[in-house]
């Protein structure tokens, strides 16, 4: 099978409108969590979140079309475009039938079926948009990237919630590596910050409730942790064969080594005992790039800052790697972004390449009360720099869904 590698980076999150924005913030310990400004948040008991802050829609789409896209797929399109102008793609592909898009989101365009529920329901049938299916359904994210860009390769939209994107990048791995496609631009998008959204989260008790500290919220591992942050934003790779980027000159950036994924058959929102789910992505993973654990220094785990999540993974990380946990870095960039849905796996798979490119680890902040049954080096507080050889990303949806995958620094 074919060797892939990754060749663009394309991120909007609410640390950063750009990768190296995003990425000098992670490494900061900055914190992306404030009050919420999209709406009035007052009649919520969460009224904070991680929202995207200054974006710019008219930067990659003129007016018109900016009125037309949800924002979740505005994200994605300026996601796509970082990208592909960094893989040097921007203004057109050798192959557009050899090359595709897959795109994951977990809700779509949930503000726009809002909007539209409410014109039906107050104004009547005639009121609602003739855009509203085409803005709302999940798959008009990757729809819009390849009619963008002329892609003509396999398209399609991974649905599977905190899970998606990264099922996205771990599909265009696999399709790259198969032979069924040359160039993949991948990854997710999400924009859940609305009245909805958060009602259903904290009435489930899966949110903070620190109003009062929001930056403090999300702090995976730590004992005092009481619920996760909502995030918005949109991350996108390109990934290519070994080959194909080679012939083209392009700068390659790493490597995708496996993919692995598994269910957990267990219960709609709570993980399987010990992360027995989780367990099985990871080794499924490990085989599939035929790696040693031991040469694992780093994943950036789903780390969520709920009380079950963060246990879980944790036995799962024990149950896998054995003493060799204690050696590695399982750290959460969730502390600093927030959970972008959706869009997380593409967030952190990305987070992942620069960490294995670089040796630079962003740190898990809010780490004040230590956690016995969360007890692996999580870096806390302050960015550490140390080799790495492999790094994990792990992502985990609700339904039982879960994938890890695994990257390295570009060898030859």
């Amino acid at each position: 099978m074919r060797r892939v590698v990754v060749t663009g980076l394309g991120l909007v999150t609410p640390v950063g409108l750009t990768v190296e924005d995003t990425w000098t913030n992670l490494l900061a310990g900055k914190s992306g969590a404030g009050p919420i400004t999209k709406f009035d948040p007052s009649r919520l008991q969460v009224r904070f979140a991680c929202e995207v802050k200054g974006f710019d829609p008219l930067l990659y789409m003129d007016r018109k079309e900016a009125k037309r896209y949800d924002l979740f797929a505005q994200l994605a399109l300026a996601g796509a475009h970082q990208a592909l102008t960094q893989a040097g793609l921007a203004d057109g592909v050798p192959h557009p039938e050899r090359t595709g898009v897959i795109i994951g989101s977990g809700i779509g365009g949930i503000t726009t079926f809002m909007e539209q529920a409410e014109l039906y329901l107050t104004k009547g049938p005639d009121r609602v948009s003739p855009f509203f299916i085409p803005m709302f359904i999940p798959d008009i994210a990757a729809g819009l990237v390849s009619i963008r860009y002329g892609l003509k390769g396999p398209n399609f939209c991974t649905v599977s919630a905190c899970a998606s994107s990264a099922h996205a990048i771990g599909e265009s791995f696999e399709l790259i590596r198969l032979g069924k496609a040359d160039v993949m631009v991948t990854g997710g998008s999400e924009a859940a910050i609305l009245g909805m959204s958060i009602a259903g989260f904290q009435n489930m008790k899966a949110l903070s409730t620190r109003n009062d500290e929001p930056e403090k919220a999300s702090r995976p591992f730590d004992k005092m942790r009481d619920g996760f942050v909502l995030g918005d934003g949109g991350a996108v790779v390109v990934l290519e064969s070994l080959e194909h980027a080679m012939d083209r000159g392009a700068t390659i950036l790493g490597e995708v080594l496996g993919y692995g994924l598994s269910g957990d058959a267990h219960h709609m929102t709570q993980p399987a005992p010990e992360g027995e789910g989780a367990q099985r992505a990871m080794r499924d993973c490990l085989a599939d790039g035929q790696i040693d654990p031991r040469d694992v220094d780093y994943i950036n785990a789903h780390g969520t800052s709920t009380d079950q999540g963060d246990i879980a993974e944790t036995q799962a990380v024990k149950a896998v790697f054995g003493e060799h946990a204690r050696k590695l870095v399982f750290g959460s960039t969730k502390s600093m972004t927030g959970h972008l849905l959706g869009a997380a796996g593409g967030l952190e798979f990305a987070v992942s390449l620069l960490v294995a490119s670089q040796g630079r680890i962003p740190p898990t902040i809010n780490q004040e009360v230590p956690d016995p049954e969360c007890d692996l080096d999580c870096v806390p507080n302050v960015a550490a720099e140390r080799p790495v050889r492999v790094a994990l990303s792990n992502s985990f949806g609700f339904g039982g869904h879960n994938v890890t995958l695994a990257v390295r620094a570009f060898e030859g």
